[in-house]
């Protein structure tokens, strides 16, 4: 079968990018001939055929990072003639691979805006809509001028699938003139690779972030938290991945603790999101650990200096070596995440997740405690409310503390529930049974 993907970004980094990946690379080796259209020009799939639309350097995003050889906009920055052009240039795209490999016919369009919307206008085959969380919550629900363009792809899709329930009340609610949208949503999560992502030797005291960072992530909270946990153990090390327009802020607020310096941490918090480049705006949280830490805090936070480290940007598999070390992964998101994909692969690693309790993140952390013993199964979320610093710990130095014997027990539990719950061959057959219309067998949120 003939299989277009509408991606329109890169293929390496984020949540969305190595979806797509991956799908197309289980599409292919289901014998399926892959067409995806991205705008990475380094990637190469086997058996993928890649196609880069024409969009004059013009990139928009819904979080704003630099993409080299671009020229980067968030949607709401654009003005109506650059997004007309964007969308017209990517719909003629469409249609010219459709036409020169013989026709296409099925299809799947990525993120609410403006994927579904493309292929709606290009009309060159049945689609399914893969909806991402980042254009639903940063883009599509603060600002009405795009709700048009999510009207138009979802009443054009056959099927549109979600990472949760979650995701799906609020898809819902932003489209809530659509009534027939609940009747053609399904689940459809993202999968992990478990021959990529698996146990490791030689686990370290290492606790892993792998993430974007910007403010929505929650790393201010996990390093509010570090020195109450490297005060019970003195030799456990933190490492954040990641890259965002967040991390002079970060890196402030660390060397603000390094020295024991709460004033300028307490300072890093009340300016907030205005360190990310936005308006100032306090981070109600951290400001409000800060504002009544617990006794001898800065004399931890002084004695934990240096075993904090900014590693940067990891590629894919890097990422799976980097959780096979570690022991635990902290999630600790204040926003909404479609689904917690990050918890999952640490998760195929045998990698404690200890993931914020809302969103998708909560609903991957409650199948994984189904199959955890209580004691280890409750580590694995937190409360994202004041007291959400002491919880990130107090899981943490749990789970450092459990006999290895019991750790080991869970790590064996983990990989087994991850591989039995998420494989990218189970996630293609969904795709298409969607971009089919064939919903039946597929499951509804929440259920």
């Amino acid at each position: 079968m003939r299989v277009l993907i509408f991606h329109g970004y890169m293929l390496r980094g984020t949540g969305s990018n190595i979806y797509n990946v991956n799908l197309a690379r289980a599409l292919a080796q289901l014998g399926h001939e892959v067409h995806l259209l991205c705008q990475d020009r380094e990637v190469r799939i086997e058996g993928v055929q890649i196609h880069n639309p024409d969009i004059d350097g013009l990139l928009p995003v819904y979080v704003k990072d630099p993409y080299e050889g671009f020229e980067v906009k968030t949607f709401p920055e654009l003005s109506d003639a650059e997004l007309d052009r964007y969308i017209d240039a990517n719909v003629a795209a469409v249609r010219e691979v459709a036409e020169r490999v013989g026709g296409i016919e099925l299809a799947l369009a990525n993120h609410l805006v403006m994927g579904p919307a493309i292929l709606a206008r290009a009309d060159v085959a049945p689609f399914a809509a893969k909806i991402h969380g980042s254009a639903l919550e940063y883009t599509v629900k603060p600002h009405p001028r795009f709700l048009p363009y999510a009207r138009e792809g979802m009443e054009a899709a056959q099927g549109v699938l979600v990472g949760s329930g979650h995701t799906a009340e609020s898809l819902w609610a932003t489209l809530a003139d659509l009534p027939d949208l609940p009747e053609k949503t399904r689940l459809g999560p993202p999968g992990v690779d478990v021959e990529e992502f698996r146990p490791g030797g030689g686990r370290e005291e290492l606790v892993a972030f792998v993430g974007k960072l910007i403010v929505s992530k929650g790393v201010d909270l996990l390093l509010a938290a570090w020195p109450l946990v490297r005060a019970e153990h003195p030799r456990a090390r933190l490492e954040v991945a990641g890259y965002g327009a967040f991390e002079d802020g970060l890196r402030r607020l660390l060397a603000a603790l390094d020295r024991g310096d709460l004033e300028d941490a307490r300072e890093v918090a009340r300016l907030g999101w205005g360190l990310e480049g936005g308006e100032e705006k306090p981070l109600p949280i951290l400001s409000a650990f800060l504002a009544d830490p617990p006794a001898g805090y800065a004399e931890a936070a002084r004695a934990a200096a240096g075993s904090v480290e900014f590693i940067g940007r990891l590629e894919h598999a890097e990422v799976a070596t980097f959780f096979g070390r570690a022991q635990a992964m902290v999630m600790p998101s204040t926003f909404p995440e479609a689904f917690g994909m990050v918890a999952v692969e640490a998760g195929a690693c045998g990698t404690l997740p200890v993931s914020a309790g809302h969103s998708g993140m909560l609903e991957v952390s409650r199948q994984l405690q189904s199959s955890l013993p209580q004691e280890v199964g409750e580590l694995t979320s937190f409360p994202v409310e004041e007291g959400a610093v002491e919880a990130i710990a107090a899981r943490l130095n749990r789970w450092l503390a459990l006999p290895e014997e019991q750790r080991e027990d869970a790590r064996g539990r983990l990989v087994e529930a991850v591989a039995r719950l998420w494989s990218w061959e189970g996630v293609a057959r969904g795709v298409l049974a969607a971009a089919r219309g064939e919903l039946a067998d597929l499951p509804r949120p929440g259920s």
